[in-house]
């Protein structure tokens, strides 16, 4: 499209250099007039001011020279713009904007005469049409991408490129660019049309070599063309350049491995692995008034029928409006009609005391609840973006993202996906997000008078309410409508119904805390309303406020707050229940206690000025530490301990003995993944590593690779800034397992040798002895079992000579393992036997569980399957949580009932290992399934005379021995 003037059609093309056309001729411009027109394309149809145009134009140089010289550049401008609007001042395509010195000026030009704005009109209406689903509108969009891309001339603003102005709007280009390129990629892909995009590709992946996607979408069509080699070595290179720079590129090595094994998935089918339906939302809130009006427009925006629907609810207003209650209630109504789960996260995006969680980490949070196993997420954003779209895809889920900061923070969590719908909550407008992803604002303002007054009368009672009915208007118009501010006085009436409601008015009205919140700042009016119901607390549970404040929640136990506030878990309940009452904390299931992120924030300032900040925060830790380590003592009773200090006076650790040890770290698995990053912060070093250590077992145990390698990499740097050797030792050997359950084994080797040397100069010779088990176990891994049997050798010597049994009984089944890999299974019983003697003496079933999986083995090699059956059960028997280890032995079991003829029992055993494997993404899981799928032909090979042949299928799938967690 272009603009018809008085002196022809306009078309400007920024796509490239910056040029001016007028019915298709170009129009020369010198630089400077190439300039201006491009400062006031990047403002279309705004004015911009002289001052800035000028400065933009001729530097800092402001003189009443430099106006002039602007002027007769504006007028030159005008003449190439429109050459029979000569001089006319204020009229056509340039305009003058204001007088004097304010003075500036205006470009009206229609938006579609730009081609930048053309081409993003064409790749919005492509997504459009590959929205819809079916191969003719796949064939239309790829039709409207390729014109777009066709008339991509180069780098946007070619010739201003070092302009710092531009820069912003050249970033965004590019990647609106990237992305349609990937689109047009994907969408000629699915159609088998691989061969019309390498082009296109071959060229960006040369402007940008280390760009993963793209690299990997070029490896991808390649492969899909048939042209194999090629795609191996365009991922070979890409390793390469990207490795030079320390880059890691999970998606490029994976894809670089599956061309090779020619195991690529094709573009049908959806996504591999499990999905699971998760359902995140908070509960909804009892009591809610008002927002009918705006729920009602809100629900038939993204799902009503009259009406486009949108995929993106943008909710806004200012803190203390009600965003979060108004969308969760919003969100309870709607999902009914997603029925593929809902995800929620409160992206903290305005939490004064931690950070605003970045993409990544939600992402993390939102795969595994589709299901996705922790080791197979990967660390990368973009390839992270891929999986999520691809789980989504096709799928009916709600997502809400409550609290978010700004656009970028949003973007790469939204869905590709037309059949889900996200609602976004903010106090910033995010412009960005409503006019490039066609976001519905939905803002919320004051409550009027009517319904705050409904909500005072719905707290404080109908028939209080009533007796006062002007007290409660004056209530409701010095809290100028805010639902934060109302719920607080409500409270505090609530709560002394001694007090007269003009009483607690006039106090409104003498406290001075109920301005209107403004939109740019809205904490100051927030944290006064906060302050007024925070006075009204005895002195005891403003001190546990103020105190709870250097918690970096959203939850905390009454057992924790008990231990932070240095009181009895009677108190702390009594307390806690004040805090309640006030509003100040709310209670999501017994026991456990939240709190909003601005009373979070407020209660954190009080706690700045706090005589006992720093032992409240020592209490604190205290407390997640000595719960951690005595959760992990009942998960694994004989793990070699370290030495803690007794926690401080006034700690009191959750009771383990009362709960599930592993339910426990499930509920706190979030919450000590932080304690390590808050005592690191805070400079405790002893509790950072420590805390780590103790929840090693647990996390090892669920396969959590990167939430180890997080916890143990700070760990380590704590450990290291203490001098502590034996610390960092023990460290590495966590970090090791998490290195190589990553498969990045050469790494993990790396940290066990250096771990050896951390020890070198100590007398730890079961120290020692653990880490030749590690690298004995990852020598495994990598198929060296001669190097893997010395170290478990070398283990067993040291543990002998250390006079460490549970070690001991631990090197002797590793060595078992060994020599029944190499199918000496006699001896490999003899020391399993001495080894299950050692657990049976120790009392730890923990240590047995390995061993007796090591003992059914050998058994099942040596054909005696009766009591191979027993050893796996026994093994079945004593393992607490870990999958890893319930799988190998459910597998095992599997095939001694299948050599017994016991089919069915064969399948269910086999159908469990299929299950946990599939869950954990472990190399074994095909095995499993090709067992099971023999297992139903097991009738028509058997009447073919092939049963021997069937058992030997099923019996040659690998096995690996487990670490020692």
């Amino acid at each position: 499209m272009s603009e018809q003037v008085a002196g022809g059609r306009i078309d400007v093309s920024v796509l490239g250099p910056v040029q001016l056309r007028r019915d298709g001729v170009l129009v020369p411009l010198g630089p400077q007039l190439t300039t201006l027109l491009a400062i006031l394309l990047l403002e279309l149809g705004k004015p911009v001011p002289s001052r800035r145009l000028a400065t933009l134009l001729a530097g800092d140089d402001v003189s009443d020279a430099a106006r002039a010289t602007l002027r007769s550049h504006v007028a030159h401008l005008r003449r190439a713009l429109e050459p029979g609007e000569r001089g006319q001042r204020g009229k056509g395509l340039i305009a003058t904007a204001g007088h004097g010195t304010a003075a500036g000026y205006r470009l009206d030009l229609e938006p579609a005469c730009v081609d930048a704005v053309r081409f993003e009109e064409s790749v919005r209406e492509s997504r459009r049409l590959l929205a819809l689903g079916d191969a003719e509108q796949t064939d239309r969009a790829v039709a409207v991408l390729r014109t777009a891309l066709d008339d991509w001339h180069g780098e946007p603003y070619a010739d201003l490129a070092d302009r710092p102005f531009a820069l912003v709007e050249i970033a965004r280009l590019r990647a609106v660019h990237r992305a349609a390129l990937l689109a047009y990629a994907e969408a000629v892909n699915e159609s088998g049309r691989h061969a019309e995009a390498i082009g296109d590709l071959i060229g960006a992946v040369a402007a940008d070599p280390y760009d993963e996607g793209l690299r990997c979408m070029l490896a991808l069509t390649l492969y899909r063309d048939g042209r194999t080699d090629e795609a191996a070595e365009v991922c070979r290179h890409g390793l390469a350049l990207l490795g030079g720079r320390g880059i890691d590129a999970p998606e490029l090595h994976r894809l670089q491995r599956d061309i090779l094994r020619r195991e690529v998935r094709q573009p049908a089918g959806g996504p591999a692995g499990r999905s699971s339906v998760p359902r995140m939302l908070p509960p909804d809130l009892p009591r809610f008034v008002g927002r009918a009006q705006e729920l009602s427009t809100a629900e038939d925006r993204l799902v009503g029928r009259d009406e486009p629907r949108s995929a993106v609810l943008l909710v806004l207003g200012p803190a203390g409006v009600g965003k979060t209650s108004a969308s969760l209630r919003l969100a309870h109504r709607l999902a009914p009609r997603f029925p593929d789960g809902q995800l929620y996260a409160n992206l903290r995006g305005f939490d004064a005391s931690a950070a605003a969680l970045a993409p990544t980490e939600v992402l993390r949070v939102f795969l595994e609840a589709l299901g996705v196993a922790p080791e197979q997420i990967p660390a990368n954003l973009n390839a992270q973006m891929a999986r999520y779209q691809a789980h989504l895809r096709d799928r009916r889920i709600l997502i809400v993202l409550d609290n978010a900061h700004d656009a970028d923070q949003v973007r790469p969590l939204l869905p590709a996906s037309t059949t889900c719908v996200t609602v976004v909550t903010s106090r910033n407008r995010m412009s960005s997000l409503i006019a490039v992803d066609g976001a519905h604002p939905l803002t919320l303002g004051l409550l009027d008078e009517e319904e705050a007054g409904q909500l005072v009368g719905d707290r404080i009672g109908a028939d209080r309410a009533g007796k006062e009915p002007e007290a409660v208007s004056e209530i409701a118009q010095l809290c100028a409508g805010l639902p934060l501010a109302l719920s607080i006085a409500a409270a505090r009436a609530a709560a002394n119904p001694q007090f007269t409601l003009q009483a607690l008015a006039d106090d409104l009205a003498g406290a001075g805390v109920l301005d209107r919140l403004a939109d740019s700042d809205s904490s100051v009016d927030v944290r006064a309303v906060f302050s007024w119901s925070y006075r009204a607390l005895t002195p005891a549970a403003a001190r546990l406020f103020r105190l709870l404040g250097l918690h970096p929640g959203p939850e905390f136990t009454a057992a924790s707050a008990a231990s932070v506030a240095g009181v009895g878990r009677r108190a702390a309940n009594a307390l806690l229940a004040e805090l309640t009452g006030a509003h100040l904390t709310g209670e999501r299931v017994p026991g456990r206690y939240v709190m909003h992120d601005l009373l979070r924030a407020y209660a954190g300032e009080l706690s700045e000025a706090e005589p006992e900040r720093d032992a409240a925060r020592r209490r604190m830790l205290d407390h997640y530490l000595h719960s951690a380590v005595a959760g992990d003592r009942a998960l694994m009773p004989h793990r070699q301990p370290v030495a803690m200090a007794a926690p401080e006076e006034g700690v009191t650790p959750e009771d383990i003995a009362e709960v599930d040890p592993l339910a426990w770290f499930t509920a706190e698995h979030q919450m000590l993944i932080a304690m390590v990053g808050c005592a690191a912060q805070a400079g405790l070093d002893r509790h950072a590593w420590q805390l780590a250590w103790a929840t090693a077992t647990y996390l090892g145990r669920g396969s959590y690779w990167h939430d180890v390698l997080t916890t143990q990499s700070l760990a380590l740097s704590a450990a290291t800034r203490l001098d502590d050797r034996p610390a960092q030792a023990q460290c590495r050997r966590e970090l090791s397992h998490a290195l190589a359950g990553l498969g990045r084994p050469e790494q993990a080797r790396f940290q066990l040798h250096r771990a050896l040397t951390d020890l070198a100069d100590a007398a730890d010779p079961n120290g020692q002895a653990y880490i030749h088990l590690s690298l004995g176990w990852l020598c495994e891994l990598q198929g060296d079992r001669r190097a893997a049997a010395h170290h478990d050798q070398v283990a067993l010597d040291l543990f002998t000579r250390g006079g460490d049994r549970g070690g001991q009984a631990r090197a002797l089944n590793a060595v078992g393992w060994d020599l029944a890999q190499v199918g000496d299974y006699r001896q490999a019983i003899g020391y399993c036997r001495q080894a299950l003697s050692l657990h049976a003496e120790l009392g730890d079933d923990a240590g047995a569980v390995n061993t007796w999986d090591t003992l059914g083995y050998a058994y099942q090699h040596l054909g005696e399957y009766i009591i191979a059956v027993e050893c796996y059960e026994q093994a079945l028997g004593l393992n607490v949580g870990h999958r890893f280890k319930e799988a190998e032995a459910l597998a095992h079991l599997g095939d001694c009932h299948h050599a017994l003829g016991d089919m069915t029992a064969a399948a269910v055993s086999w159908g469990r290992a299929y299950a946990i494997m599939t869950e954990l993404r472990t190399d074994g899981a095909e095995a499993v399934r090709a067992k099971l799928e023999l297992c139903g032909t097991r009738t028509r090979l058997a009447a073919a005379g092939q049963v021997e042949g069937e058992r030997r299928a099923l019996s040659t799938a690998p096995s690996t021995r487990a670490p020692e967690k």
